[in-house]
């Protein structure tokens, strides 16, 4: 491919200049929930003295460039603008929430692989806003970074597959911990740093907790959807409000479509609420959520047992995860009731069995010798000081596929029988024909 192409690969890879304790990082994020993970370990990396520059769309959703920051923002002007971007996202979301859950798998599948070329489009489209203007690359390679941080969701370069693109990358930092994870075998550039982004929860607004504190002994239920999911059909929210209006708790929920005609005096709308905050209050009874990574892992942090509510992505994994561990109860949105919600929360509050097991999976997250995000940071550093971790990147990334699956060796071994089978035939072929016709001979004399 061309030399840009090249030049972009070559920022992929760890810069070969020298590091000190100031070092400069490049980054490549990826927008909505990723980017509130990335921020926190891109902000501890100011602090500790480093210069970070940040590659932006001007059709991102929370990257928010326009504020002041200890961040540096590199911004990539699209064709789109935001509105477009908005529409398409929402569109997506309409179609997963409304439209997929009625059709068939093949169907679905469909669907979502026009979702994936259209995203795909839009990613190749920023990539080569990039690449193409020879300013910013002229900028990039003259600031000479010490280290890229790229979101992998994301990818900028020429056509590869997923294997090439993990094998490019020095260190992978995980979101998850095994607090979440079931034990599996990994490879020694993978390191765990799910909940980097959690922390002791702070006082909440005024308002917001009188009527925390309004809700006496049975406490409070926490709701979200994320930062995706704004507003549900009228039906669904109906549906959901007439549920949270029959439990004892009060219930403050981030809601930005039309109030449910069902909404009950238990519960409060909010365009957005201090989620990490509310969770660690001690009122907090649970947690109604998508099955977001972020969400998930402040409810372990804070030890808060869940209501799942998964709707697309690796949501349905989430939950299930959760599930397994006893901290959660999952229901399928597209089918559930107003009384299986009722249900699940009362499960969920009154069963000692899930706020028990919310706890000892929160105990696990906090007992560890390196809190995630200092880890994160040093893993950062690390490739940054040593120009790389070449020694804990697996031989397997410079196998072929055939080598990878020992198809050369089995391939070999066939050959060796075959090899032997042919030579024990040819030889039982040749002593039949040597003695059988000596002894037919024989019996003629």
């Amino acid at each position: 491919m061309s030399k840009k192409w090249i030049s972009v690969l070559l920022l992929l890879q760890v810069c070969l200049a020298g590091c000190g304790n100031g070092g400069k990082v490049l980054v490549w994020p990826c927008d909505m929930s990723h980017w509130l993970n990335l921020k926190t370990v891109l902000e501890e990396l100011t602090e500790r003295g480093h210069e970070v520059t940040v590659l932006v769309a001007t059709t991102s959703f929370l990257i928010d460039y326009t504020k002041t920051s200890k961040l540096n923002f590199e911004v990539i002007h699209m064709s789109t603008d935001r509105e477009e971007a908005t529409n398409a996202l929402n569109n997506f979301l309409d179609v997963v929430a409304n439209v997929m859950p009625y059709l068939s798998y093949w169907q679905s599948a469909v669907k979502l692989q026009e979702f994936i070329s259209q995203q795909t489009e839009i990613m190749k489209e920023q990539c080569e806003h990039v690449i193409y203007n020879q300013t910013i690359m002229k900028k990039l390679k003259e600031t000479n970074y010490n280290v890229m941080v790229i979101d992998p969701v994301v990818p900028c370069g020429k056509p590869t597959t997923l294997c090439e693109t993990m094998g490019k990358a020095e260190i992978w930092l995980i979101r998850t911990y095994w607090d979440f994870e079931f034990p599996r075998p990994y490879l020694p550039n993978f390191e765990f740093v799910g909940g980097l982004h959690c922390k002791p929860a702070k006082p909440l607004p005024k308002e917001m907790e009188e009527f925390v504190q309004s809700s006496g002994e049975h406490g409070v239920v926490v709701f979200s959807l994320g930062s995706m999911v704004k507003n549900l059909t009228e039906e669904k929210a109906n549906l959901i409000a007439s549920a949270l209006a029959q439990i004892p708790q009060k219930v403050l929920w981030r809601y930005k479509g039309v109030k449910p005609a069902t909404l009950g005096a238990n519960t409060r709308l909010y365009d957005w609420i201090p989620q990490n905050d509310l969770l660690g209050h001690p009122k907090t009874k649970a947690f109604i959520t998508h099955g977001g990574t972020n969400g998930l892992y402040e409810a372990i942090y804070h030890g808060v047992p869940m209501v799942g509510l998964p709707m697309f992505a690796d949501q349905p994994d989430n939950i299930a995860h959760m599930t397994a561990k006893g901290a959660a109860v999952d229901l399928n949105m597209n089918t559930m009731t107003s009384a299986d919600l009722f249900n699940a929360l009362k499960t969920v509050i009154n069963d000692p069995y899930y706020k028990e097991n919310a706890m000892r999976l929160s105990r696990i997250h906090h007992d560890q010798p390196v809190k995630p995000l200092d880890r994160a940071v040093f893993w950062i550093e690390f490739v940054m000081r040593h120009k790389g971790a070449k020694h804990l990147r697996p031989a397997a990334h410079d196998l072929t596929w055939f080598q990878y699956h020992s198809l050369d060796v089995i391939g070999f071994l066939l050959a060796c029988v075959a090899t032997a089978i042919l030579l024990v035939t040819k030889c039982c072929l040749f002593s039949w024909q040597k003695f059988g016709r000596t002894g037919k001979k024989k019996k003629r004399d």
